[in-house]
């Protein structure tokens, strides 16, 4: 017996040991100079898909410039050049599907690139329209029966779940949705969210994509609170998250964990969060990238845009941009997008975390 409470006493020291060396935070000049080294390769990937390409891409085009406009807001410089060729470019790319989209059949990548596309004319301040009216009226006709939006394709992590498709939906309807359409837009509203309030996830993607449709959602405080809870739980040793159970952690996983807990309300210098943005530190590459292998299988033509890792440049750039986003959270403080309770609820009140509860290997 004394000897089984010696070893859980030296146990508890190691986690403890583990969960300090984690959580010291990294000071802004580190931050600063990995966002600058990540940046310079995002700018160059989306400005290279857009001379090669005339379609609109998410991995090229979208999550780069999400990143970037970050970057803008934190007095971070991006080449303001780039960001408007890409709003453009999208915007042709949505110009031109017009009367697919009128038709109902939507261009490729179906849902998933409508959402990201308005995402991305969202964050480059591009206002509601006739063209961006049609895309509203085909993404209403997109939804099913019980609530959701279903994914096109089977391309994982990124474009394989259901919650994803949900999430840009209801973030493309809530940004360009006109008045005319308000009535629609708030029934396709409820439905989803009775879906996200019911549904399960079962890969870190549904549970990210699932927090962040709550946002636009009216579901109640505890379902979003055990959503949170359910993420920090999900957290590993090193300080990340992992796509699948079966998998390492990985900047993909863990950069779009970060987002989704802090827009929930998690503030950047909470412990789990520090260890999160540790771990997307310490993986960053001299390049200024970060390596994802890709999970999916191609079915595009490859084509080159001068982003590191080859095969793998879908998802790693896609990982380098969330990552870049998550770090420039953690520079001079933004406001948390306040989440409305519903009526004659109280506001969400996010638990007190032990620093020491959320290891999982």
């Amino acid at each position: 017996m004394k000897l089984q409470r010696l070893f859980c006493f030296a146990w508890s020291c190691y986690l403890a040991s583990i969960a300090a060396a984690s959580e010291k935070s990294i000071d802004e000049p580190q931050i600063r100079l990995a966002v600058e080294r990540s940046l310079s390769l995002l700018e160059n990937a989306s400005a290279t898909t857009a001379q090669l390409r005339t379609c609109f891409t998410c991995h090229g085009q979208a999550q780069p410039v999400f990143a970037l406009v970050e970057a803008g807001r934190r007095g971070i410089h991006a080449n303001p050049e780039n960001i408007k060729r890409q709003v453009e470019h999208t915007y042709a790319h949505l110009q031109r599907g017009r009367s697919q989209y009128a038709s109902g059949k939507g261009q490729g990548g179906q849902v998933d690139t409508a959402g990201y596309a308005l995402w991305m004319l969202e964050e480059g301040g591009r206002a509601p329209d006739e063209v961006t009216q049609v895309v509203i009226e085909y993404l209403l006709e997109k939804q099913t029966e019980v609530g959701d939006w279903p994914r096109s394709s089977d391309r994982p992590p990124s474009e394989a779940s259901s919650f994803t498709t949900t999430y840009l939906a209801l973030r493309g309807l809530s940004a360009f949705g006109s008045a005319d359409q308000a009535e629609r837009m708030s029934a396709a509203t409820s439905l989803a969210s009775s879906w996200l309030a019911d549904a399960t996830p079962k890969e870190t993607e549904d549970s990210v994509f699932r927090l962040l449709a709550f946002e636009y959602a009216a579901v109640k405080n505890d379902i979003r609170l055990d959503a949170i809870t359910e993420l920090l739980g999900q957290q590993r040793d090193d300080g990340g998250w992992a796509q699948l159970k079966t998998m390492d952690s990985d900047a993909y996983a863990t950069a779009t964990v970060l987002y989704a807990l802090h827009r929930a309300g998690i503030k950047t210098d909470d412990p789990a969060w520090q260890r999160g943005l540790n771990f997307l530190v310490n993986s960053q590459l001299p390049d200024g990238s970060w390596h994802v292998t890709s999970r999916s299988k191609p079915f595009q033509k490859y084509f080159e845009s001068g982003f590191p890792h080859g095969a793998d440049q879908f998802i790693s750039t896609t990982a380098t941009a969330w990552a870049t986003l998550v770090l420039l959270f953690a520079l001079p403080e933004q406001e948390s997008p306040a989440i409305l309770p519903l009526e004659g609820e109280t506001p969400l009140e996010l638990p007190e975390l032990d620093s020491q509860v959320n290891f999982k290997s």
